[in-house]
């Protein structure tokens, strides 16, 4: 089942490529599309899967729109940004 998540911090491919990578670390997420424009992800997993992917997202630095956006997020998201830049 695809799921859409609005998230906040997402920048650019570095961050798309970073989000892709540890999302499909989760057993039961198929596939990861990341829309950078619109900041939204769509995730194919099972409903149950659902906040273990928006709990990896915010430890990634990329916390659901509505949810706590703090310096932490921030800082986090700064840094998986370079790192998914370097990893493409």
């Amino acid at each position: 089942m695809i799921q859409d998540i609005y998230i906040e911090n997402l920048k650019c491919g570095g961050c798309a490529a970073t989000i892709k990578k540890g999302l499909l670390e989760i057993d039961g997420v198929d596939t990861v599309t990341v829309d950078v424009e619109k900041s939204l992800i769509a995730v194919n997993t099972p409903l149950e899967n659902l906040q273990k992917v928006k709990e990896k997202l915010s430890k990634l630095g990329y916390p659901e729109v509505g949810d706590k956006n703090t310096v932490l997020h921030k800082a986090k998201s700064f840094v998986s940004c370079a790192t998914g830049k370097m990893s493409k």
